[in-house]
């Protein structure tokens, strides 16, 4: 790490480390926030404004992917805890009036697979994320969750078996 490419306020960060996971940490940003790109943009500048400050300190107990991850879902949680019982109402309401018609229209493995993914709880939704999309481990996984890694294992073992079973059985509407 070159010394003027250090941040000041967090010496075992650089920019150019930064920058190289910044489409993953954007990426991970968007699904926090339901795919609203504004919203992504202002939760990722929060969290470059936090490592450039040293509100958040890395002191590499874990990957800076991780640690990066981890701030972007706290600022998330914190950005959407007053509105969280109001965001769930509102997409129950989604999906309960989605006209099958699109539904039906969706017919790529994929697109299949994801509408299954997004039924599965949130925690089993996040860790599945974070491991296929974002190339995570599960510890590391666990670690952006905020839950111990026992805790993360188990999350992923339900979510494959639930996704398993409704793949395999052609259950996605529970």
């Amino acid at each position: 790490m070159r010394d003027n490419d250090v941040l000041e306020n967090n010496s075992h960060i650089s920019r150019s480390a930064l920058e190289a996971i910044h489409d993953q940490v954007f990426g991970w940003a968007l699904s926090r926030c339901d795919y609203e790109r504004a919203v992504a943009e202002d939760l990722v500048q929060q969290a470059y404004v936090e490592l450039l400050t040293g509100k958040a300190k890395f002191e590499g107990r874990s990957s800076l992917k991780t640690f990066v991850f981890s701030v972007v879902q706290n600022l998330a949680r914190s950005r959407f805890r007053r509105v969280a019982s109001r965001t769930r109402l509102v997409q129950e309401v989604r999906r309960n009036t989605f006209d099958d018609a699109v539904v039906a229209e969706a017919t790529s493995e994929h697109s299949q697979i994801w509408r299954t993914v997004q039924k599965l709880p949130q925690r089993q939704r996040d860790v599945i994320e974070l491991v296929f999309c974002r190339d995570m481990t599960i510890e590391d996984a666990s670690r952006v969750m905020g839950v111990t890694t026992g805790t993360g294992r188990v999350h992923y073992d339900r979510a494959k078996k639930a996704l398993r079973a409704r793949l395999e059985g052609g259950v996605e509407n529970e």
